[in-house]
């Protein structure tokens, strides 16, 4: 027996469906919707988990990376973060041979990158990667932007700039983001400036001495979490 490609996608889309069920854990999914913090008025509202392990889900978007952009696209607008989850998952693995229209996809769809682990485990693996070489205009306008995510989207993303040895992006858009109210995005620059003192310590240092003083204490904590106990109490004392 034949079958047409979507008829092929559908039944691939009703298995995944019985293994998502078959995966799931209630007692898992309430713990995770309390550390994602789902409750009203929390980062998270409205999230619903229904419990399933990363690394599974990791070995399913092995096996259903064929899935269309338009059965992905359904995926990132589901209310259930593994489904969305799920869907970047397999983003990040079409990435490497399919490179724009990946990227266009991510950006067109970012709405559904709608939670901090969400963000980590896309953003530089894709867009980031892909602006490597390119013009990084679009980073700065979601720095700028009054939704969260598309915040943390920009400032995770130049870890894959990080990564090559540039930094430019980076402290500049975290100097954008220097008076955010927002704990993720205080932790997010943080880590970003941590990798940056990785490479070159002179570097991230002669930012921190520019701003620590300004710099939410949070911001701090994880920017110098690596450096040697006296001098982290320098900097938390502001006597640099």
């Amino acid at each position: 027996m034949f079958y047409t490609a979507r008829e092929i996608t559908d039944r691939m889309v009703k298995e995944l469906k019985k293994k998502f069920k078959k995966l799931s854990d209630k007692e898992r999914a309430r713990v995770l919707a309390s550390f994602f913090k789902t409750d009203k008025g929390q980062y998270g509202e409205g999230d619903i988990f229904i419990g399933i392990r990363n690394p599974d889900l990791k070995v399913l978007a092995k096996e259903y990376k064929d899935l269309s952009f338009s059965k992905l696209k359904k995926l990132l607008k589901s209310k259930i973060h593994e489904e969305r989850c799920l869907a970047l998952f397999i983003l990040v693995k079409r990435y490497p041979k399919e490179k724009k229209k990946t990227v266009d996809f991510y950006l067109e769809n970012l709405k559904g990158v709608n939670n901090w682990d969400l963000v980590d485990a896309s953003a530089y693996k894709i867009l980031g990667d892909y602006l490597i070489d390119k013009d990084k205009k679009i980073l700065y306008r979601l720095a700028k932007s009054d939704n969260l995510w598309e915040k943390r989207v920009a400032i995770i993303s130049t870890l894959a700039f990080i990564r090559e040895g540039e930094f430019k992006d980076c402290l500049a858009i975290a100097e954008i983001l220097l008076k955010d109210k927002h704990d993720l995005i205080h932790k997010a620059v943080g880590w970003m400036l941590r990798e940056v003192g990785k490479r070159d310590l002179r570097t991230e240092e002669r930012f921190l001495k520019k701003h620590y003083q300004n710099m939410p204490r949070t911001m701090l904590r994880y920017a110098i979490e690596k450096f040697e106990e006296q001098k982290r109490r320098v900097y938390l004392k502001g006597e640099i």
